[in-house]
């Protein structure tokens, strides 16, 4: 595995309006691992991970300064594309949302916006980004059905699979396991596992087993501050920070 950071934030701090929502976050985050960004509601863990593809720019009112790299180019830089940035640095929600149309064309939607349209071609990154996301055999007889007639948890497996269908280098995960069972849960979490070889993950989560279970690193944000951040394992044995340890021993949270 390397450790080569691929995305660095150097004192960022994020307005809405007039309110203060990330204070002065510096972190690395390294290649081909799973990061886990911990800490209570409202503590800023969603907000920093969307500022890491600028999906606070679609926020009226928002204020950022600071810096933020990805492969060392300033991602708030004047000239950067968004929607290159996009295409590079995908996001799976919360809540799995599908477009209203089939199972094939969520899938082929990235690819076709971004320029791909011969059918053997389509059809191949489609087969590919269902297999990733592990769903393809479940799905694969009715490619053309709704994909709304998914399960939850196939659901947030085909927008996983929308996210690899444009080949990105980093998947952000907004909480995608918290409205799954636990079945569903466990089999992306196994999928966020296989995906860090070819991928690097950041994934926010309110559950800290999940943390254990599946990250290399772990922050904890608690009121808009990155408190404490390192390896996982460190994290929750030796935590430095006497409120990571309250928080995850469940003093607080």
């Amino acid at each position: 595995m390397t450790d080569k950071t691929i995305i660095e934030a150097r004192d960022l701090d994020l307005y809405y309006s007039d309110n203060h929502a990330l204070k002065g976050v510096s972190i690395a985050i390294p290649q081909h691992q799973i990061t886990a960004l911990i800490g209570p509601s409202g503590c800023g863990k969603s907000t920093f991970l969307k500022t890491l593809n600028r999906m606070n720019d679609l926020v009226p009112g928002v204020r950022i300064t600071g810096t933020i790299e990805y492969n060392g180019e300033d991602i708030y830089g004047r000239d950067v594309d968004v929607t290159r940035l996009r295409k590079q640095i995908g996001m799976v929600f919360q809540k799995a949302n599908p477009f209203p149309m089939s199972i094939y064309d969520n899938v082929a939607y990235g690819p076709r916006t971004h320029g791909i349209r011969g059918k053997a071609k389509l059809d191949a990154i489609v087969e590919r980004s269902l297999r990733d996301a592990a769903i393809w055999d479940e799905v694969k007889d009715r490619l053309n059905k709704s994909a709304l007639g998914l399960s939850g948890g196939q659901q947030q497996r085909l927008c996983i699979a929308r996210a690899l269908a444009v080949e990105p280098d980093v998947i952000l995960m907004d909480e995608s396991t918290s409205a799954l069972d636990p079945i569903s849960t466990s089999k992306i979490e196994d999928l966020a596992m296989e995906l860090k070889s070819r991928y690097t993950v950041i994934m926010v989560t309110h559950n800290m087993q999940q943390a254990v279970r599946v990250s290399d690193n772990t922050a904890f944000f608690l009121l808009g501050e990155l408190v404490e951040y390192g390896e996982t394992e460190r994290i929750f044995s030796h935590p430095q920070d006497k409120r990571t340890e309250d928080y995850i021993t469940g003093r607080f949270g």
